[in-house]
This record gives structure tokens, C-alpha cells and sequence, in this order.
């Protein structure tokens, strides 16, 4: 009996374990969501002038290189599905949310996928 409630609470704390980094801080939290269509300068201010705009974020780093996006936000005005929504809505994608199809026609070539005939390209 012992060893079935450890393979379920093993089971499910890899099944947590896979999903973006969500760290409690009192009234907020820091969300660490993966935004792997996240390119170059203009990705990263774009996402972080939006977000700024959403109710309850109070800090949004984007890093590009490493393709993430870093939300610390109140929970008490919003949540970790609400910010992947917003990343979404104007035109990236977010963990497991696909980008907006009419915001990321929007984006600048070089914002968009290469497959799509967008990215920065190598640098010389």
C-alpha cells in the first residue's frame, strides 16, 4: 500500500515538475513561462510593453536568448493562465498556448518563425 502511494505521489510530482516555474511570494507570484517563438530585442519589448498593460503584473523580464519571459504578478488580479493568454494575444507563443493567428501576422518578419520565413538569421 505504501509503495502505490509513493508511485502516486511520485507520478504526480513529475507530472508538476514539467510545467513553467510558478514561485509564491505572499500577494504575488513569479511566473517563469517558456516563449520559444521569442526572437530578438523587438519580441522582448513587445511582450513587455503589453504585459505592463495587464492588470495585477507588476514586472515582466524577457529574455530571448534563453527564451523565456519572467511575470511576477498579484494573485489576487490575475493568473498564470491569464498571462499566457496576453503573451498569446500579441502574437507568441506561451508554454502550452499557441500564438494569436491575427497578431502574429501582425509581427514583423523578423519576429516571426523561421518556417515562416521570418528570423533574424545568422549574425556575422
Amino acid at each position: 500500500m505504501k509503495r502505490i502511494q509513493f508511485l502516486i505521489a511520485f507520478a504526480t510530482f513529475l507530472s508538476t515538475a514539467s510545467f513553467s516555474q510558478v514561485v509564491k511570494k505572499g500577494a504575488y507570484e513569479i511566473a517563469t513561462i517558456k516563449t520559444p517563438t521569442v526572437q530578438c530585442e523587438q519580441c522582448k519589448e513587445k511582450i513587455e510593453n503589453y504585459l505592463k498593460r495587464e492588470d495585477g503584473v507588476t514586472k515582466v523580464v524577457v529574455d530571448y536568448k534563453k527564451k523565456t519571459t519572467k511575470v511576477t504578478y498579484l494573485v489576487d488580479r490575475t493568473n498564470y493562465e491569464n498571462i499566457k493568454t496576453a503573451i498569446a494575444n500579441c502574437g507568441y507563443d506561451a508554454d502550452d498556448v499557441a500564438a494569436d493567428k491575427d497578431a502574429y501576422q501582425n509581427l514583423p518578419k523578423c519576429c516571426k518563425k523561421p518556417v515562416d520565413g521570418g528570423g533574424m538569421g545568422k549574425q556575422q
